[in-house]
């Protein structure tokens, strides 16, 4: 069965044709991160834009890749949330007009969800129930995982996401934005245990808390008045040591407290080496399987929105054309 997904929640407009869940036959993405660097984080308004001008152009491109027509085609997977409201629109207007004139099944596809989804779209992948983290740029929420459409929500951030977090500490230093790639390039060249930086768990829970972290590193910084080069190194090592650690520590919890033997991350901060490198450890130590998404599924893509699409259509859900956006923290 031929999915096309659309996803348009944030800064890119993509889309993709996976068959039968897993099988993915284009994936093409059109970004507008380089319009928003100059602002440090990206605007909404130039987002939505960037989609009315491209979204006709990137599904054009991935079913010439993909090989097909869009006659082709089975069913339409879109991105309904949550996300900017601007930038969803475009996406869930389009596939609405494209199910409507095609007399082809419409599929609403949770983002998050989709997230998770991206890091198991292979053969071998893990058994229901297990426990999925989403780390990006908007969220940070520990799901329990019992099927493609059964989420339940066990932690979640309080205020700043992991990603968020991220993007602040890096213009505090200096770095520009985004900040999630330059923090962990930089962190590797420095000493993680040079700066005592504090994040905990909320209260006990599997809640989290970025806010403070962040604020503490922004005095810091001006305390010092000036940072070099090395201390900028060991401010984003100590930072991103202490961020991480409630992350899988939370995520531990998680899977200690519902007895779960696999684990599933997905979102833009997934990528991210030094969190690899500390659950792989994690994983050999308390024998639990682990599932990351390959480099280029870890960002906003179309192919995981086309996947459970498909999922999702086989057991039957399907969305009426009455469907609209929903808002809240993207990317």
């Amino acid at each position: 069965m031929l999915i096309l997904g659309i996803e348009t929640s944030c800064d890119e407009t993509a889309a993709a044709v996976v068959k039968d869940g897993t099988d993915i036959l284009s994936n093409v993405i059109s970004s507008s991160l380089k319009y928003h660097k100059k602002f440090g984080g990206v605007v909404p308004e130039i987002a939505a834009r960037h989609h009315v001008e491209n979204i006709d152009k990137v599904i054009t491109r991935s079913l010439r890749d993909a090989g097909l027509n869009i006659k082709d085609i089975d069913a339409i997977a879109v991105t309904d949330g949550p996300g900017l409201m601007g930038a969803l629109l475009t996406g869930v207007s389009c596939a609405k007009a494209m199910s409507y004139t095609l007399d082809k099944p419409l599929i609403a596809v949770d983002h998050l969800k989709a997230h998770i989804y991206s890091a198991i779209m292979i053969e071998d992948a893990p058994i229901f129930p297990f426990i999925g983290l989403v780390i990006s740029g908007g969220h940070t929420r520990l799901y329990l995982v019992k099927d493609f459409n059964r989420f339940g929500l066990l932690g979640d951030t309080v205020d700043d996401a992991v990603g968020e977090a991220y993007d602040k500490v890096a213009k505090i230093l200096g770095l520009g934005y985004p900040g999630g790639p330059v923090i962990d390039a930089l962190a590797k060249k420095g000493n993680s245990r040079a700066i005592r930086f504090t994040c905990k768990a909320v209260n006990g829970s599997l809640d989290f808390s970025f806010s403070g972290i962040k604020t503490a590193v922004l005095y810091y910084v001006k305390n010092e008045r000036r940072t070099t080069s090395d201390e900028r190194r060991d401010i984003a090592a100590s930072f991103q040591e202490a961020v991480l650690n409630v992350i899988v520590g939370n995520s531990l919890k998680a899977m200690e407290r519902y007895k779960i033997k696999s684990f599933v991350a997905g979102g833009g901060v997934s990528a991210n080496s030094r969190f690899r490198e500390m659950m792989q450890r994690e994983a050999v130590y308390k024998d639990f399987k682990l599932y990351f998404p390959p480099m280029y599924l870890c960002s906003d893509n179309a192919a995981m929105t086309a996947g459970l699409g498909y999922r999702l259509y086989k057991k039957g859900i399907k969305a009426r054309l009455d469907i609209t956006a929903r808002g809240g923290c993207a990317c």
